[in-house]
C-alpha cells in the first residue's frame, strides 16, 4: 500500500483516497463545510486547507488525491492563518443571530469560528440579504445564513434522486433555491437539514421548540417500515420533540425518511389515555377494573374457537409473544398479523427475509423487482438501489409498473405470464439474469397476494437454486415486507396456517365466525363489522378504535422497550424514550392483568424473562444488532397451479400508513402537497 507523511507520521492509505481521508486515517481532524463522505466532492468552502511540501500555496485536502511520498502538515502557522482567512470570508455576510437560530448549539460554523474566527470583522460594507425560499412544510429557510457549501444540492441530485434544489447567480449573489420555489418532493428531503452546516436550512415543525442541551437523547430504531433505521429520539420532559438519524452504514447509512423524522408530532395527537366502553353506540370513559371485567364476561360466554386476534404493524416481539400467550390461555389459535392475504412459507428463515442484505445491494450487478414499489414500501432500501444504479450503472428491471422510483428501470411485463417466461428461460431478460454474477430478485407483498403468489415465490426460489444464486456467499432471493413487525411475527409463528381452501383466520373473519375479535395495535385490517365484540388495544384513536366496543389505552413505540426484527432478520432494540400518557399501560402489562383475573398460571410479570423467551424463539440468533447467517435447507415446496393475472402493485398512501402518521399534522400537510403537485395540467 502507498504511504503518506502527515505531521511527521507515516501512514498507509488506499489508492483513490484524498488527502483529507488520509488525514482521518491518521486521526487528524480537518475542518470542513462542503465536504461530506456520502456526497461528491465540491471543493467550495476551502476550509480544509493544508500545507503540502514544495507547494507555494495551501491545498484543499478534500479535492487533492493522496499520492505516494506526499508530506502533509495540518497544524502549522501557515495553515492556521489560511483557515482564519477563509473563516473571515465565510463570516463576512453571515448574520450574528446565533441566539435565535435553531442550529445554535450544534452548528459547525459556530464551532469552527470559535477556533479559527477573529474577535472583530474588517468587513465594513452592508451584509448580503437574501429573500427566504419556500421548500415545503418540512424545511424552513434562512438563506442569508447560507455559505454556499452546496451539500443540499448534491444530496437532492445524487442521493434523493430529485434534482429540485439548485443554485442561481454567481459569487456573492449566488442563491440556493428550489425550482420556482416549489416544495421538495422527496421522501428523504429532511436529510438536507442534517447536512446543512449552518442554520440556513432548519426543521420547520421543530422551530423554536427546544435547545439541543435541554433534550434527553435516546438511541432507538424506527418502526415506520421494515428497514429498521437507526434513530435518536430527543425528548423534552415526556414529549418527543424530534427524531434524528444515527449512523449505521449497514442499514440506513446516515439517512432517514421524512415519515420517520416528522411523524413524531402524531405521538401527541388523538392519544388514548383511559379505557373506553361503547354504550348506546358511543364510546364512554371507563376504568381498568370495569374494562377487564367486561373482557372476562365476554370470554366466558364465547367458545375458544370463536375468539380471534390480529396484531398490528408496529408491535414489538415481547408484546407479540405476550399476546400469543394470552391466546394460549384462551385455547385459541386464531391469530394473524397480515392485513391482507399473501403467501408466506414460514418453514425456513430465508423465505421471508431480505437475504442479500441492505448493504449487499451495492454488490449486485442486476436487480429485478416483482410486484413492489420500494420507494414507498422501504424508502431507505430504495435509496440503496439508487446509489448502486448511480455509482455502478446496475440494470434494474420490474414486473409491474411501480411508477417513479428516482432511477431508470425497465418494465419487462405486468402479468404473471411474464414471470413464467423468466422461469422457463424465455426472452432476453432470462439471458441477462443467468449471465449475472450477483443478481437480486425482490418479491413484494403485492405479488405474493396474487392467486399465483405461491407459484411465483416457490418457482423463483427453485430457479435461483438451480442457477446457483442461493449459496453461502450470496443469496439472490429477497422478500420485501411492508411493516416493521412482519419478520419477527413470522419467527414467533403468530400467523394462521393455510388450509386447502383459504387462510383460516381470514376465512373465519370474512364469514363472521369470530364472535370476539381482539385487535392489538391493528388499524389497517379491513373489517366488515357485524355482531362481533371488538376489543381494540392501541395508543391512538384510529380506525381500530372507531369500530371497537371496548378500547384499551396502551403505550406507543417510543414509550416502551422492545425488540424488532428488520427485513434482514437483524434483531434491534427500541428503547423507551418517554412515558405512556394518562392511564395507558405497556401492552404486555395489560395481557398480564387479564391472565391474572382469569386465574391462570401463565405469568407475564417479568419483562426480562419475556425477552429471553423471544430471543430463544428466533432462528440463528446470536447478538442484538448483528446480521445472522441463514442456510438454505434445500427443502422443496410444491407450487400451486399457475393463474394468468395482472401484477398490480398496491399503491400505499405513503404519509398515512399507520396510526401515528395519520395523527400527524406534518404528515397531513405533506400528503396534501403531494396530491396537489400531481395536478400540473400535463398529467396523463
Amino acid at each position: 500500500m502507498p504511504k503518506i507523511t502527515i505531521n511527521g507520521k507515516e501512514i498507509e492509505f488506499e489508492k483513490g483516497m484524498t488527502v483529507l481521508q488520509a488525514c482521518e486515517l491518521a486521526h487528524v481532524e480537518i475542518p470542513r463545510f462542503c465536504y461530506h463522505e456520502k456526497l461528491s466532492i465540491a471543493g467550495n468552502c476551502r476550509m480544509c486547507l493544508v500545507e503540502m511540501e514544495k507547494s507555494p500555496k495551501p491545498i484543499a485536502s478534500c479535492a487533492m488525491p493522496a499520492v505516494e511520498g506526499m508530506n502533509i502538515k495540518t497544524n502549522t502557522v501557515f495553515v492556521k492563518k489560511a483557515r482564519k482567512g477563509v473563516m473571515e470570508f465565510l463570516l463576512a455576510n453571515h448574520p450574528l443571530d446565533c441566539p435565535v437560530c435553531d442550529q445554535g448549539g450544534e452548528c459547525d460554523l459556530q464551532d469552527q469560528s470559535m477556533y479559527y474566527g477573529i474577535d472583530k470583522s474588517r468587513f465594513a460594507e452592508n451584509k448580503r440579504q437574501v429573500k427566504e425560499k419556500y421548500m415545503g412544510p418540512l424545511i424552513k429557510t434562512q438563506m442569508t445564513r447560507c455559505i454556499h457549501c452546496t451539500r443540499c444540492v448534491r444530496f437532492a441530485t445524487e442521493v434523493a434522486g430529485v434534482p429540485e434544489i439548485g443554485a442561481i447567480g454567481r459569487g456573492e449573489n449566488m442563491e440556493i433555491t428550489t425550482y420556482l420555489e416549489k416544495a421538495m418532493e422527496s421522501e428523504l428531503s429532511g436529510n438536507v437539514i442534517d447536512l446543512c452546516p449552518v442554520g440556513a436550512l432548519t426543521s420547520k415543525p421543530y422551530i423554536f421548540e427546544a435547545r439541543p442541551w435541554e433534550l434527553k437523547k435516546t438511541e432507538s430504531i424506527d418502526v415506520m417500515d421494515a428497514v429498521g433505521s437507526n434513530i435518536r429520539v430527543d425528548t423534552y420532559n415526556w414529549e418527543v420533540k424530534r427524531i434524528l438519524p444515527r449512523l449505521n452504514n449497514e442499514i440506513n447509512e446516515e439517512w432517514i425518511s421524512d415519515k420517520t423524522r416528522y411523524s413524531c408530532d402524531g405521538l401527541l395527537k388523538q392519544r388514548l389515555d383511559v379505557p373506553y366502553i361503547k354504550k348506546n353506540n358511543r364510546l364512554q370513559k371507563s376504568s381498568w377494573d370495569e374494562a377487564i371485567e367486561l373482557i372476562l364476561n365476554k370470554i366466558k360466554s364465547i367458545q375458544p374457537d370463536e375468539i380471534g386476534g390480529h396484531i398490528g404493524d408496529m408491535i414489538n416481539l415481547e408484546n407479540a409473544l405476550a399476546f400469543k400467550k394470552l391466546f394460549k390461555v384462551l385455547n385459541s389459535n386464531n391469530i394473524e398479523f397480515r392485513e391482507k392475504k399473501f403467501y408466506i412459507n414460514s418453514s425456513e428463515k430465508i423465505n421471508y427475509i431480505f437475504n442479500s442484505s441492505l448493504k449487499g445491494i451495492e454488490d449486485s450487478d442486476l436487480i429485478l423487482l416483482i410486484g413492489t414499489n420500494p420507494r414507498h414500501e422501504a424508502t431507505i432500501l430504495n435509496a440503496r438501489i439508487r446509489k448502486t444504479f448511480v455509482q455502478k450503472g446496475v440494470p434494474i428491471f420490474s414486473i409491474g409498473n411501480p411508477g417513479d422510483l428516482t432511477y431508470d428501470y425497465t418494465v419487462i411485463g405486468n402479468k404473471t405470464d411474464d414471470i413464467k417466461k423468466i422461469l422457463n428461460n424465455e426472452g432476453e431478460f432470462s439471458k441477462k439474469l443467468l449471465s449475472a454474477k450477483k443478481p437480486i430478485i425482490v418479491i413484494g407483498e403485492s405479488a405474493l397476494g396474487l392467486k399465483s403468489g405461491k407459484y411465483i415465490f416457490e418457482e423463483v426460489k427453485n430457479l435461483l437454486r438451480k442457477s446457483n444464486f442461493i449459496k453461502k456467499d450470496w443469496n439472490a432471493l429477497n422478500f420485501l415486507p411492508q411493516n416493521a413487525s412482519t419478520v419477527g411475527l413470522i419467527d414467533l409463528k403468530v400467523l394462521s396456517e393455510e388450509n386447502e381452501k383459504n387462510y383460516s383466520f381470514f376465512e373465519k373473519l370474512n364469514n363472521s365466525k369470530l364472535k370476539l375479535l381482539y385487535l392489538l395495535g391493528s388499524d389497517n385490517l379491513e373489517i366488515k363489522k357485524n355482531n362481533e365484540f371488538i376489543i381494540y388495544q392501541g395508543s391512538h384513536g384510529d380506525r381500530g378504535a372507531e369500530i371497537a366496543d371496548l378500547v384499551l389505552p396502551s403505550a406507543a413505540y417510543t414509550e416502551q422497550n422492545g425488540l424488532y426484527e428488520n427485513l434482514e432478520g437483524r434483531v434491534q432494540e427500541c428503547k423507551k424514550a418517554s412515558y405512556p400518557i394518562g392511564e395507558a399501560l405497556e401492552d404486555w402489562k395489560i395481557f398480564n392483568l387479564i391472565i391474572n383475573k382469569l386465574g391462570k398460571t401463565e405469568d407475564l410479570s417479568n419483562f426480562n424473562l419475556l425477552r429471553k423467551e423471544v430471543l430463544n424463539s428466533i432462528p440463528n440468533f446470536s447478538k442484538i444488532n448483528e446480521l445472522p447467517i441463514y442456510k438454505d435447507s434445500e427443502n422443496k415446496n410444491k407450487a400451486t397451479n399457475f393463474t394468468s393475472e395482472k401484477v398490480l402493485i398496491k399503491e400505499l398512501d405513503y404519509f398515512y400508513t399507520n396510526s401515528i402518521s395519520r395523527a400527524s399534522k406534518t404528515m397531513s400537510e405533506c400528503r396534501q402537497i403531494n396530491k396537489d403537485s400531481k395536478k400540473t395540467g400535463t398529467d396523463n
